[in-house]
């Protein structure tokens, strides 16, 4: 089975960081797109970044263009999310996920869900 778990959320003040952790099990795929997607209250689930198995560019959606970076250890089967200068509409629970092939910003296109970790900004 495919095991995504996120960990590294929290409380921040703003203007604070984080780093977030997906760790992955269970997937066999050599040609794959994982992302980090976030949902706040009363919202839809957003694509913050998604990353390409092959190399090439990271999207990362507007909002966070700048501030948040998206990396991977591949030995480690492990990709991470730094969050810097955190402001208060980056509160959501933030999930990772994994999908086949080519990537796409969009949640739907996603197969693999971590449960999601909370980052609260106040």
């Amino acid at each position: 089975d495919v095991q995504l778990v996120e960990s590294g959320g929290g409380s921040v003040q703003a203007g604070e960081s984080l780093r977030l952790s997906c760790a992955a099990s269970g997937y066999t795929h050599i040609d794959y797109c994982v992302g980090w997607f976030r949902q706040a209250p009363g919202k839809d689930r957003e694509g913050v970044a998604v990353m390409y198995s092959g190399g090439g560019s990271t999207y990362y959606g507007d909002s966070v263009k700048g501030r948040f970076t998206m990396s991977r250890d591949s030995f480690k089967n492990t990709v991470y999310l730094q969050m810097d200068r955190l402001k208060p509409n980056d509160t959501a629970v933030y999930y990772c996920a994994v999908r086949d092939a080519f990537c796409s910003p969009n949640k739907d296109a996603y197969t693999y869900w971590g449960q999601g970790t909370q980052v609260t900004v106040s």
